[in-house]
């Protein structure tokens, strides 16, 4: 059988992968990806459509799940408990204003704050901007829902001043292209998006994806002092903070030393994953905002992307 090409997108990168079949099984494909993402095979998970699902079975061949030539897959690393490293700290100081540089944050020291309680969701509006929202959150401990729009130019400026690394390969179209279209309110945010806030803010943040029980850590290769965590069940993502024991403060960042909350987030995944915390992506209802059709579930939405070319969605309120 040719052999095919699929490309895998990584929170590092664009990996391309040619020298399979449609008879190669998703453990090969997975064994490739690792490689590339110095992981172990197991601790790969692979995605596929819109929203991403994850593949499952290894065994499985790549025509089996509906793999051709040209797909792009999303491939995201487990995070397993008992193998998190610590990350060094190496500053006292993060961007903590949006848009503006580096300052100190008293409130969010670990040493000034009881290390104890609960990882808590805080509930943001469901309006298309939910990721910048939550974003906001962690960096400001307050919801802002104006702030989307000031986050989005920093996402368009900083893509298109690098139109090397931000390729139509990487945005799945072209640059200016993909700057014109996040800069829209209605416009969802993802991986792409936290990979430049994650560089721009200077610090880690980790999304804890209740659908494959795994935390996407973005900016863990850089040696930013503070991490922050939202939480994604799928189709919308919300921060998450402890409450002091008095009920007067709230920690929204953490030390990038404290690998306590970061087991915490760990556990918390594979809670929510056996809780079912996700949305039900075969009954969600989506609106195509480019003519306004209104879709139930994945399926209808691969299929209506496939026939009209249309992938701007937007998320209706049940």
């Amino acid at each position: 059988m040719p052999e095919l090409t699929v490309r895998i997108k990584t929170k590092s990168g664009l990996l391309k992968v040619d020298s399979l079949s449609g008879t190669s099984t998703i453990l090969q494909l997975k064994q490739h990806v690792a490689s590339w993402m110095n992981s172990m095979p197991e601790n790969v998970v692979l995605m596929i459509g819109y929203p991403p699902k994850a593949l499952d079975d290894d065994t499985k061949t790549l025509l089996e799940v509906g793999i051709k030539s040209g797909e792009t897959l999303i491939a995201q690393e487990r995070v397993s408990p008992a193998v998190i490293a610590p990350t060094p700290m190496v500053s006292d100081a993060v961007k903590n204003d949006i848009g503006s540089p580096a300052k100190s944050r008293p409130h969010i020291q670990s040493e000034n704050f009881e290390d104890s309680g609960l990882l808590m969701r805080q509930v943001v509006p469901a309006d298309n901007s939910c990721l910048f929202t939550s974003v906001g959150f962690v960096l400001n401990g307050k919801i802002d829902t104006t702030c989307g729009s000031h986050m989005r130019k920093i996402i368009a400026e900083c893509v298109a001043a690098d139109p090397e690394l931000y390729s139509e390969a990487m945005l799945g179209r072209p640059n200016k292209e993909y700057c014109d279209w996040i800069r829209k309110p209605d416009s969802w945010g993802g991986a792409i998006e936290l990979s430049v806030l994650t560089h721009f803010y200077a610090i880690e943040i980790c999304v804890v994806d209740t659908i494959n029980a795994v935390i996407n850590r973005f900016g863990e290769d850089q040696p930013y002092p503070f991490r922050v965590f939202l939480i994604f069940d799928g189709i919308h993502y919300d921060p998450l903070y402890k409450e002091s024991l008095k009920g007067d403060s709230i920690q929204t960042m953490f030390p990038s030393s404290n690998e306590k909350v970061l087991l915490e987030a760990a556990e918390l995944a594979q809670e929510a994953k056996s809780s079912r915390q996700y949305t039900d992506v075969d009954k969600f209802t989506l609106l195509c905002l480019e003519c306004r059709t209104h879709l139930k579930g994945q399926i209808e939405a691969q299929q209506h992307a496939k026939s009209t070319g249309h992938t701007n969605f937007g998320e209706v309120a049940s």
